[in-house]
């Protein structure tokens, strides 16, 4: 390395001044220690201990391929200093940063070159880390490319531990600030003033310069860039995390829908095996009943031929009979011998008495009624089968069960609820409550708190010891100030039972048949196919749906349990009630 006195940069006679010195120090180095080698190895090679650098280019740090020397005395491979020169606007010392007028002319250091073909085949350069993945690589080294140990602000460039050496050394480039190794370095600068964007504007929501803070954004409030990185770190793991929630929302999203398609193939395979079953069995009877319809027709048909037939051999035996009689009284009117005729005529035998065919017919036979009475036998074993469909659908429905409680908002004033919300009755004296637009104020009717706007919904109620009560489902828009029936088209989708029997609340009602009395009710509601269906819980039979409907807005459970009579009838609370499957 150069020192002496002061030279005028780019003078050619300083520079091989400063070469031959620098290179008579190296060779006395080499030769001193090669004769040591051969003394005690006797043979001439160069030794790991030697001083690396003084074969090294500092650009590649490889060893010297066609060393060449710049102007302020520093050797370089003539590829890596002409390649370096070559994306430079200015001509400088990849070393010490001095700047040339013009591109200097590099000739061939001979000396150098001829050391490294002596003693080149034991020389080697000090390893240094090779740059990896997500790290900052050495801006000035041109074959491999090694890890950046520091970025230097002033000179925009980043600097392995051996291209960094001059920044440690020289006077002017200690004075640059050095920084953990940066990529994208002049995204970091100023295009305006061309200092460091080290603060953020809160206005502009910029990154800006100390210079910025004087000029453009004077008025502005700026904070340190480490501050704002601080808060949006902050922002930023709160939206990770909400993006998270939504991630696992969406997981469990697609996991009920997962779990509801499986159900539903479960649903489809239960439900082709029991049509399978029941159709099986209603073909097996049709064709029962049409083997025994055929086998009493044609049964009928053979006693009727057979009737026939014997008619007919009975009159054709008398017809031959006669034949034979009209022969014989023939052949007698022939005869002329007076004797004989008489003689003959009296031999004739006297004609049987005959039969009344007046009075014998062959009636056809009368297929009335068989065919309906096969379809009646066919109709109670169809019966019988949809008998135990019930069972298996209740269950099925009852999977939904929804846990739901009553409204004291909408409750009637003269209805009592429960504490927890499950019982409701009749309580005979009206209550001063305030006022709320979800109460019903005419009609003693209560909703639940729960609403239900897709899917399916079950819920059942107690309705044991009562004589008169309504329950179902009715829109959140029904009319909670008037008297208006509790039908369809009002809203109100509900089974009625009083004195009269049970009725479906339509237009006009539908008669429900009743087997026994109704100890607990079902209801079921498939919001998005439009069916709002009831069950008799006790006996676990279907008694009616209600198809076809359309559901546009929140559906609410609906208990009315209506008024009791002075000697306490219909006194009894409509319970809703936990539902009990059972196997």
């Amino acid at each position: 390395m150069y020192s002496g006195k002061p030279r005028k940069p780019g003078s050619t006679e300083a520079t091989d001044l400063e070469a031959v010195r620098s290179f008579r120090r190296n060779i006395k180095r080499i030769l001193k220690h090669a004769d040591g080698q051969k003394q005690h190895q006797g043979m001439a090679s160069a030794d790991t201990s030697w001083p690396e650098e003084n074969f090294s280019c500092s650009i590649c740090l490889d060893v010297f391929s066609s060393p060449v020397t710049t102007p302020c005395g520093h050797n370089f491979c003539r590829a890596c200093i002409t390649k370096f020169w070559d994306g430079q606007v200015k001509y400088k010392c990849p070393v010490c940063n001095e700047l040339f007028k013009t591109r200097p002319d590099l000739r061939v250091n001979i000396l150098i070159s001829e050391m490294i073909d002596r003693f080149g085949t034991s020389l080697r350069v000090k390893e240094q880390p090779c740059v990896e993945a997500g790290e900052v690589p050495c801006d000035v080294c041109t074959g491999t490319q090694l890890k950046a140990m520091k970025s230097c602000l002033v000179c925009l460039t980043s600097y392995c531990q051996t291209h960094l050496e001059p920044h440690h050394r020289v006077t002017g480039l200690k004075k640059h600030r050095l920084v953990e190794p940066m990529d994208r370095l002049d995204d970091r600068m100023c295009k305006k003033h061309d200092r460091l964007l080290e603060l953020f504007c809160l206005t502009e929501k910029v990154c800006v310069c100390l210079l910025c803070t004087v000029t453009d954004h004077k008025s502005h409030p700026v904070i340190p860039l480490k501050e704002e990185y601080e808060v949006k770190t902050a922002q930023l793991g709160k939206i990770e995390a909400e993006v998270n929630q939504l991630i696992q929302e969406r997981q469990k999203n697609i996991q009920e829908i997962k779990d509801t398609v499986k159900r539903s193939k479960a649903d489809a395979d239960r439900e082709i095996a029991d049509g399978v079953q029941v159709l099986t069995a209603l073909m097996r009877c049709i064709e029962k009943c049409q083997d025994d319809l055929n086998q009493t027709v044609i049964e009928r048909l053979k006693s009727t031929v057979k009737q026939a037939e014997d008619l007919i051999k009975e009159l054709e035996q008398e017809i031959e009979d006669l034949t034979n009689r009209s022969s014989e009284v023939n052949q007698l009117s022939q005869t002329e011998d007076h004797l004989h005729f008489l003689q003959a005529f009296r031999s004739l035998k006297d004609p049987p008495p005959p039969r009344d065919w007046t009075t014998v017919e062959v009636r056809p036979p009368s297929y009335v009624g068989t065919l309906r009475r096969s379809l009646d036998q066919l109709k109670e074993t169809l019966s019988m089968e949809m008998k135990k469909l019930p069972d298996d659908e209740l269950k099925r429905v009852q999977q939904y069960e929804v846990d739901v409680t009553l409204d004291p908002d909408t409750a009637y004033p003269w209805i009592i609820l429960s504490e927890d919300g499950k019982q409701v009755h009749y309580g005979g004296v009206g209550k001063r409550l305030p006022d709320n637009p979800k109460r019903f104020t005419l009609q003693g009717n209560v909703l639940t708190r729960q609403s239900f706007s897709s899917g399916r919904f079950y819920f059942e109620v107690q309705v044991k010891d009562k004589t008169y009560w309504c329950l179902g489902v009715a829109r959140e828009s029904i009319d909670r100030t008037g008297g208006s029936a509790p039908t369809p088209e009002d809203g109100y989708w509900t089974l009625l039972y009083s004195k009269d029997g049970l009725v479906f609340k339509d237009n006009p009602p539908v008669r429900v048949p009743l087997r026994a009395e109704l100890q607990k009710v079902g209801v079921f509601v498939d919001y998005d196919e439009g069916v709002v269906s009831f069950y008799d819980v006790e006996a676990r039979v279907h008694l009616y749906s209600a198809t076809g409907c359309t559901f546009s807005e929140p559906l609410y459970p609906f208990l009315a349990p209506g008024p009791c009579d002075y000697k306490g009838n219909n006194s009894a609370p409509l319970i809703i009630a936990p539902v009990n499957q059972t196997d």
